[in-house]
C-alpha cells in the first residue's frame, strides 16, 4: 500500500535534515508550504532557538492569495529580518518540497536581499 503525497514529502524531509544542521554560524533556513501559507524560519539548531522568521500570515500579506508573489513578498521579508539579526549566510531547507515556483520564488527573494545560501 502506497502513502500519501504528505507521507512522500515528510520522508524527503527526513532525508535531508539527516544532512542539515543549522549552527550559530550558519542557521537552518527552514521553509514550510501549505495550500494557503507560506512559513519560513531561521534556526540554530545547536541552542534550539528560532533566530528569524516571516510568513504569509504577515498583517500586510494575510488577505492575499498564497502565489509566487506572495512567496517573494516573504522572502524579501525574511531578508530583511535576517540582515537585522545579523545573519548573513544560511543552510537551505526546503521541507521535502520541490525547488519550483513558490519556493524558489521565496529563495531568490531572500538572496535578493544578501542573504547567502
Amino acid at each position: 500500500m502506497r502513502g500519501s503525497r504528505a507521507d512522500a514529502r515528510r520522508r524527503r524531509h527526513y532525508r535531508v535534515r539527516r544532512r542539515i544542521h543549522g549552527t550559530a554560524g550558519r542557521p537552518r533556513f527552514a521553509v514550510y508550504r501549505s495550500n494557503r501559507y507560506v512559513y519560513v524560519q531561521i534556526i540554530d539548531d545547536e541552542a534550539g532557538h528560532t533566530l528569524a522568521t516571516a510568513s504569509s500570515q504577515e498583517p500586510g500579506l494575510r488577505d492575499r492569495k498564497l502565489t509566487v508573489d506572495t512567496a517573494a513578498e516573504v522572502g524579501k521579508l525574511i531578508g530583511a529580518r535576517a540582515k537585522e539579526a545579523g545573519i548573513k549566510a544560511v543552510l537551505f531547507d526546503r521541507g521535502g518540497f520541490l525547488y519550483h515556483g513558490r519556493i524558489k520564488a521565496l529563495a531568490d527573494a531572500a538572496r535578493e536581499e544578501g542573504l547567502e545560501f
